[in-house]
């Protein structure tokens, strides 16, 4: 079974990397004779994902300016409100790939959490009229994001795959019938542990995240953190390791992180990862971690899936769905709203103090069965590609 990868940005994103990595992982091991390939937005840095058996170059190709096809499709736009012709030659590198697939895989987790993507409606109208298998891998979506023209494209796909509880039930509330609840992948990504660096203190180092995306939506959560930084050095002994997940141009995180690390490096207690570690990399130092504060989604499941105790900031429904999941409530997840508020920090910075055993061992009793619910994505997609019932073993 030949299965195609979609609407990845790229692996700067290590979030996205992680996705596509552990993914590949669970279905190359458990179907049979299946073939992973991946189209992708920034094909060259995906090289480091050695188990796809090829890459695409997804990259859209705009509409030259008077035109053939820029005069064709204005017209088509205003005459009669059609867009698929326009679409068709935008994703055009992406649309001549989907014949060389039994199945497409839309990824990306909370890709249709930002606003409409008509030209994705379009491609997923085409998957579907070439008589491909259509699967949303691994989503969260809010009410906030939904609307009809979504929702109607939602209806196309055979497989919808949530990976959390409150995704789960919003879409079967609105009457979506393919709905399956499972975990995201990423909490079976394997770690690759790198020395550590100079003033990593063993068992005594938090990590931070933080990410360009939080600080744009909340300006203030930026001094918030540095206040609340300033009271981990003064009312602890932990070093703080400063961890960047996403690397992108205009979006990222070690930029903002090295400015922390230049306030206080004076200090000897704060230090930065390098900016250019693979996200199992990363998870190999987050591990090692006693604590772990993030804003990125997947920097937040590496450290759950080590059963790092964590503290999210700036939640989304992908947050508070995962935490739910895990906890049975939504545990150390701070509203966008609230991580300006250097003592809503502290407090519950002091609450992971208090309650780190406890939620050490929560951690430890619910992960297996997490990484269990990863495995059944594969069990579901198994079944909606053979239409019967799945033949697999998990490794």
């Amino acid at each position: 079974m030949n299965i195609l990868m979609l609407f990845h940005g790229g692996s700067q994103n290590r979030g996205c990397e992680a996705i596509v990595r552990s993914s590949t992982s669970l279905i190359k091991e458990n179907i049979e004779d299946s073939k992973v390939f991946l189209v992708s937005g920034k094909p060259e840095t995906d090289e480091c994902i050695s188990c796809l058996d090829g890459i695409y170059n997804g990259v859209d190709t705009p509409l030259i300016k008077y035109s053939y096809s820029w005069i064709f499709s204005s017209l088509k736009v205003k005459l009669l409100k059609d867009e698929s012709f326009a679409f068709g030659k935008i994703h055009k590198n992406i649309i001549k790939h989907i014949n060389k697939a039994d199945v497409c895989l839309s990824i990306g987790g909370d890709n249709y959490c930002y606003g409409e993507q008509p030209g994705w409606y379009e491609i997923d109208r085409r998957i579907k009229a070439q008589g491909k298998k259509l699967v949303l891998w691994g989503c969260s979506i809010g009410e906030e994001d939904l609307s009809q023209r979504k929702l109607e494209d939602l209806k196309l796909f055979d497989l919808i795959l949530a990976r959390e509880t409150l995704t789960y039930n919003l879409l079967k509330n609105k009457g979506l019938t393919s709905v399956k609840l499972c975990a995201d992948s990423a909490f079976t990504m394997q770690k690759e542990e790198l020395p550590l660096p100079k003033g990593w203190k063993k068992g005594n180092t938090i990590g931070i995240n933080y990410s360009p995306l939080v600080w744009k939506r909340n300006k203030e959560s930026k001094q918030a953190l540095i206040n609340l930084i300033e009271y981990i050095i003064t009312d602890t002994d932990m070093t703080i390791a400063l961890t960047p997940h996403v690397i992108e141009n205009g979006n990222n995180d070690y930029e903002i992180l090295l400015s922390f690390y230049e306030y206080f490096k004076h200090t000897d207690r704060v230090i930065i990862l390098p900016n250019d570690l693979n996200a199992m990399q990363y998870k190999g130092y987050i591990a090692r971690m006693r604590f772990f504060i993030g804003a990125r989604t997947h920097s937040t499941i590496a450290a759950y899936s080590s059963c790092v105790p964590t503290m999210v900031l700036g939640y989304s429904v992908k947050s508070r769905g995962i935490s739910k999941d895990i906890f049975g409530e939504e545990k150390l997840v701070l509203g966008i709203g609230e991580i300006s508020d250097s003592d809503v920090l502290q407090n519950k910075f002091n609450e992971l103090m208090i309650e780190e055993t406890q939620l050490k061992e929560k951690l430890i009793k619910s992960i297996p069965n997490i990484q269990i619910m990863s495995n059944k994505a594969v069990e579901y997609l198994n079944e909606v590609c053979y239409e019967k019932e799945p033949s697999i073993c998990y490794s």
